[in-house]
């Protein structure tokens, strides 16, 4: 089972992009589902999540500017990427965690930010 990232590409600085995260419906008892961004050279790190309950959570480098939301159905995540900032390429991955204390990752999609 794997997530499907999508929607990276190239953005100017001060632009914005909307990544999007298609789920499985195979995927059962999700609790949480997060994205995660790996820079060149760099190890992944924590972007955003958001948890059954509808509480969100930022990098702190990042609030402000990224905003994380899905769907009712727990089947689309989404990431807002409003201004972004050359330190903000990276590969993107979604991420789901389950009650049961399963990961799920996506393949990743690369966003570059470059005038």
């Amino acid at each position: 089972v794997q997530l499907q990232a999508s929607g990276g590409g190239l953005v100017q600085p001060g632009g914005s992009l909307r990544l999007s995260c298609a789920v499985p419906g195979s995927i059962y008892s999700i609790n949480t589902m997060s994205w995660y961004q790996q820079a060149p050279g760099k190890q992944r790190e924590f972007v955003a999540s958001v948890t059954r309950g509808g509480s969100t959570k930022y990098a702190d480098s990042l609030k402000g500017r990224f905003t994380i939301t899905k769907d009712n159905g727990w089947t689309m995540l989404y990431l807002q990427m409003s201004s972004p900032k050359p330190e903000d390429t990276a590969v993107y991955y979604c991420n789901v965690g389950t009650y049961a204390g399963l990961q799920y990752w996506g393949k990743g999609t690369l966003v570059t930010v470059s005038s």
